[in-house]
């Protein structure tokens, strides 16, 4: 099992290994944060709710149980004004 750490720890993630590919579990605390993908990134959210801007697109607000796909390749930025569980499968 591997931790990540990103912007000064107010972003944490368990990585783990599913049949269908790399997967984590993380958090993600108040802010504001801009993220760049490898590959395809499909994230749900598991508690909270934080607005997103996906590339070409304008902000839309994201609650527990919804979710989103970013292509390989791309930034995305979020907002969050609480704590945000969330669940994220690279593929």
């Amino acid at each position: 099992m591997k931790h990540n750490s990103y912007f000064d720890g107010k972003v944490q993630s368990l990585a783990l290994a599913e049949k269908e590919g790399p997967t984590t579990i993380g958090v993600i605390e108040p802010g504001a944060f801009t993220f760049s993908t490898s590959s395809e990134e499909r994230m749900t959210l598991i508690s909270g709710s934080m607005k997103v801007r996906l590339p070409g697109s304008e902000w839309k607000l994201f609650v527990a149980g919804e979710g989103f796909v970013v292509a390989s390749g791309a930034s995305f930025d979020v907002e969050a004004k609480e704590d945000v569980a969330y669940i994220c499968r690279y593929r």
